[in-house]
């Protein structure tokens, strides 16, 4: 049954369009986008759709084709616009029905809608399936409200959303990535200016792919393990007489080293030198391609484990397995405490380096990872 037949089975009525967001991978640049830092997303070929239709008042409607923890396949949930509060709409339906929410708060006139969500980007894996759901639904209420709003406006809708409605104190990296992201290449995002550059990936003309290693250890954005590394960094701005960690350079951790804890300070390390190898990636696929950014994922996945500490067994263990097999380049990809590791393998090898992670999960006693390869696709739009 398609999705279009779906949404008629549950609102009784036909939904006007169907619309499209992908999830994303990052390519490197962790933990840096709410330090007014650089991030290198893309798009994937991987996308959540939304079934939609206008209200003429004020509720909304939404279901999923999906289960999910308080709300199994087919059920519907129902929220008032005009009486929804931040923090109001619980579970998965906070990211789609504080989309509608956020846009008023913008001053937008959005009525209710009808929505049926369907979505291929694993839950819990890092790879932003929260943000594909936001994305979506602001691609579908820009245009069947005619609010002309670009996708840097729409990334700042879904941004408040998942900090308002979802209680979730993220940056603006996932949002752009799934309404900037063009196919073959990366987006290359200042998140102090929110001005964004694509830039070229182009893995398959270069004998790569990028291969995703979902742990399926979930995690949550919410939890305090993400909100207290945030603290530490808004205290070591603070101690260094910075607006952002974003204004410190490699050659001030001298002086940070002696003034923070050594905690606070292996944090701000973190995203100091992130910053710096995310710049470094940058000019490396402009100006030598992909295949020369692997050692900079490396160093990247020793900064998270050791210094900002987000890693965890599962995901050094894919790294690990994955270098020992013939990846050029491996990381753990996304907000950390589980979720994903990204692998830049040539195309050759996929096989034997995904069957060499199985293997290392299986003789760790692990749950049996979820192995992929991704691409760079285009960002959020109408599909029907």
């Amino acid at each position: 049954m398609t999705l279009v037949q779906q949404f008629e089975d549950r609102f009784g009525h036909s939904p006007v369009g169907v619309w499209a967001a992908p999830g994303r991978v990052n390519v490197i640049g962790e933990h840096t986008d709410y330090n007014d830092g650089f991030v290198l997303p893309f798009a994937i070929d991987r996308a959540t759709q939304v079934a939609a239709s206008v209200r003429e008042d004020s509720t909304v409607r939404v279901s999923s084709t999906f289960s999910s923890s308080g709300s199994g396949s087919g059920e519907v949930i129902i929220s008032d616009l005009d009486e929804l509060a931040a923090g109001d709409v619980e579970g998965w339906a906070a990211y789609p029905v504080g989309v509608l929410w956020a846009l008023r708060q913008a001053g937008h006139s959005v009525m209710g809608m009808d929505l049926l969500i369907d979505s291929q980007v694993p839950v819990g894996a890092g790879l932003s399936s929260s943000a594909a759901i936001e994305c979506a639904v602001a691609v579908a209420a820009n245009e069947l409200y005619g609010l002309g709003l670009s996708g840097s406006e729409l990334a700042l809708i879904g941004q408040r959303a998942e900090n308002e409605m979802v209680g979730a104190p993220t940056g603006l990296m996932d949002q752009s990535a799934s309404l900037l992201g063009k196919l073959g290449h990366a987006v290359f995002l200042d998140c102090r200016t929110q001005h964004a550059d694509l830039v070229p990936l182009p893995l398959q003309e270069n004998g790569l792919a990028l291969l995703v290693i979902d742990t399926r250890v979930s995690h949550s954005h919410a939890t305090g393990g993400y909100a207290s590394r945030r603290r530490a960094c808004e205290v070591g701005a603070d101690v260094m007489g910075v607006p952002a960690l974003r204004d410190l350079s490699e050659e001030d951790l001298e002086e940070a080293s002696g003034l923070l804890d050594e905690e606070t300070f292996r944090r701000v390390r973190h995203v100091v030198t992130e910053n710096a190898r995310v710049q470094a990636a940058v000019e490396l696929l402009r100006n030598e391609g992909p295949r020369a950014i692997a050692p900079l994922l490396d160093a990247s996945h020793v900064s998270m484990r050791d210094d900002f500490e987000i890693s965890c067994a599962e995901l050094d263990l894919a790294v690990e397995s994955s270098r020992e097999a013939g990846a050029l380049g491996s990381r753990m990809t996304g907000g950390g405490f589980g979720g994903s590791a990204i692998a830049l393998v040539q195309l050759a090898d996929l096989d034997r380096v995904g069957a060499a992670v199985m293997a290392a999960f299986a003789a760790a006693g692990f749950t049996e990872p979820a192995i992929f390869a991704v691409s760079p696709a285009d960002g959020a739009g109408r599909v029907s």
